[in-house]
């Protein structure tokens, strides 16, 4: 490989000062044309969490299940509410009446369901079922689960 030599005398590679203002005018010009691109920040329409407006429906269903067992036991959500012997059911006629109240005051459906178990007694479920009118619910809905 040969050496390149570059002889000092034969014309200077100084610094180009025609191409350095041609890069800063470009650059002139690209801030002078974004600068009418800026927009002016304007108020944002949002509301901040703060109190619920109950003015309205919502849009969620809290449902509660009335579980009665083949012995007659009344279940609220899985929790004991009501003896076998026991006709008025007066502890789930009181807890109904209170989630109905609280429905009204959530301005949501009270949905409740009953769901007996196969050999229930017909007449279980019409206590439970009276119950639910009792506490003013009107929308009921049955489920029998199987025996496996």
């Amino acid at each position: 490989m040969r050496r390149l030599e570059l002889d000092p005398n034969e014309g200077g590679v100084g610094f180009q000062i025609a191409p350095m203002i041609d890069v800063v005018f470009v650059i002139m010009l690209f801030f002078m044309v974004m600068a009418g691109e800026v927009k002016v920040e304007k108020e944002l329409n949002c509301q901040l969490p703060g109190t619920v407006d109950t003015a309205r429906e919502a849009a969620f269903v809290e449902e509660q299940v009335i579980q009665i067992t083949t012995a007659g036991d009344v279940l609220l959500n899985e929790e004991p509410i009501g003896k076998a012997d026991d006709k008025l059911l007066p502890n789930l006629r009181a807890l109904l009446m209170r989630v109905k109240a609280n429905c009204e005051a959530a301005k949501t459906p009270c949905q409740i369901t009953i769901a007996s178990e196969a050999k229930t007694r017909h007449g279980r479920v019409m206590d439970v079922a009276d119950a639910c009118s009792d506490a003013g619910i009107t929308s009921l809905s049955f489920n029998v689960t199987e025996e496996e």
